[in-house]
């Protein structure tokens, strides 16, 4: 071989050596979920939003992708969180139910078995912390500590008061009286496992942990995994003074007060981007913003143009606002009508993380990063799915491409074009009555994969399934001429 073909080959080695080396040795993100509780699909500004400011979201937003079609996979809380932590719908894990709130000690949460995404990026080397609501599991082996969580703070239940000034006497008189139970919205909060003097507004201390947790990373010097779940907008509707004569035009109180609650969110996420701009962990941070499910329109919200509210399978009980924003690797100013599920997140959390998912761990979403970075091509072949169960009937709603198939109660099944008809409005199932049959008929396949409730929210749920009045899945899925 000659001298100089010997050379360019040693070269082009050297420089494949380089290159590998550099991809491994590339810095793995920081990654950030802003949750929010019961936000409603146009109550920020980047949705269109005409009377809630929220400046600091709307400024990542606008610099990132925001999602038209972004969907949970439960009108309500406590699934949807666990679908989120597990990448699985929480029929299928047996979840479906909320825990309750009252305060009664039960056995109930979300099955060891199932891997959170925090333990896979625990294991893969990131400092992880949430911040914030749970609502995945009381007794000790189901709280964050015991879930992939270096850090929590926060509370366990499905809600929570606001002011500490308020909810904190009324805590101490009954604990001082010996009450049993003690609603959980009145309980102190929790640093890890020490129960915590909080001051401040919820929304307020949370915004204010998260920071310190972001300081903290940039100490540590390792990637970090941020679980930001605020409980507000949630009910009760509680909200400062100085947020409320933000919106003094608002004339409906609790509308008001809602935005109030929004704008305190908005505001905190603002403090997260000064310290991470400060710890020069901005650029390569992915903050990715949603709502647990759709506004809750008795409440406050507005899921305009969506038909429907919190708890239904209507696009307005399960799709939701929601945000990628990564200065490294996502270019601003995209907005994409291509649906995505919170169910993604874990395989592409994972990805992103160079994270080992553990053996036999069965994921319902999939990874994203080609469509977060314009490099993968657009596909519309997959079901994106919503189930809630009722007392003696289901609610469904399921949607693959520009098709949507909803079922409230006892009602008919709707076929609808989704992308033409974003409000459920021209039920299209007369005129395309073998494409409705057809997505109803996989939709029930998919409940083959669901197994019985490991808890019910009420005594009567429990007794209608051991008398077999539910799931009644037959009666769900039959298809009338």
């Amino acid at each position: 071989m000659k001298l100089s073909n010997k050379l360019n080959l040693a070269l082009c080695s050297v420089s494949l050596f380089s290159a590998a080396h550099a991809a491994a040795q590339a810095p793995r993100p920081n990654i950030i979920v802003v949750l929010c509780d019961d936000l409603g699909y146009s109550d920020v500004g980047f949705n269109g939003s005409k009377d809630i400011r929220t400046p600091e979201l709307d400024r990542l937003a606008e610099n990132g992708i925001i999602f038209n079609s972004a969907y949970v996979t439960h009108p309500f809380s406590g699934p949807s969180r666990a679908s989120l932590m597990t990448g699985r719908y929480s029929q299928c894990i047996g979840t479906p139910y909320n825990l309750r709130d009252d305060g009664l000690k039960t056995d109930d949460g979300v099955p060891v078995s199932e891997i959170f995404i925090s333990n896979v990026l625990h294991d893969a080397g990131y400092y992880t912390a949430i911040v914030g609501k749970w609502h995945l599991g009381f007794e000790s082996r189901f709280q964050p500590n015991n879930r992939g969580f270096d850090d929590f703070y926060g509370f366990l239940g499905g809600g929570h008061r606001y002011f500490p000034d308020q909810f904190m006497p009324v805590y101490k008189q009954q604990f001082a009286a010996g009450k049993y139970p003690i609603n959980v919205y009145l309980t102190p909060l929790l640093h890890n496992d020490k129960q915590v003097n909080e001051t401040e507004y919820l929304t307020d201390a949370f915004s204010r942990e998260a920071v310190r947790i972001v300081n903290d990373a940039a100490e540590k010097k390792q990637p970090f995994f941020i679980y930001l779940s605020y409980n507000a907008p949630h009910v009760p509707l509680e909200a400062k003074e100085d947020d409320l004569k933000e919106f003094a035009n608002i004339h409906d109180i609790d509308r008001r007060t809602y935005a109030a609650m929004v704008y305190a969110v908005d505001r905190g996420v603002g403090e997260i981007v000064k310290a991470l701009k400060a710890t020069n962990q901005f650029d390569n941070t992915l903050i990715v913003f949603l709502s647990d499910n759709g506004g809750n329109f008795d409440h406050g919200a507005s899921n305009y143009p969506l038909k429907g509210t919190k708890g239904d399978a209507w696009e307005g009980g399960y799709r939701v606002p929601m945000f990628l924003h990564w200065p490294a690797k996502i270019a601003a100013g995209k907005r994409l009508d291509y649906p995505v599920s919170s169910l993604d997140f874990y395989p592409t959390f994972a990805k992103l993380a160079n994270a080992t998912i553990p053996e036999g761990k069965t994921l319902d979403g999939k990874e994203i990063i080609g469509l977060l970075t314009g490099k993968e091509p657009l596909s519309d072949d997959r079901m994106i799915y919503v189930l809630r169960h009722r007392e003696g009937y289901n609610d469904v709603g399921a949607r693959k491409g520009d098709w949507k198939i909803t079922r409230m109660g006892n009602e008919p099944w709707g076929l609808y074009n989704i992308a033409n008809d974003i409000g459920e409005k021209k039920n299209l199932g007369g005129q395309y009555p073998e494409r409705l049959k057809e997505m109803v008929e996989e939709t029930k396949q998919w409940t083959i994969s669901h197994i019985r409730p490991l808890w019910f929210y009420t005594a009567k749920d429990k007794e209608m399934w051991n008398d077999g009045e539910m799931p009644r899945y037959e009666e769900t899925f039959e298809v009338l001429k």
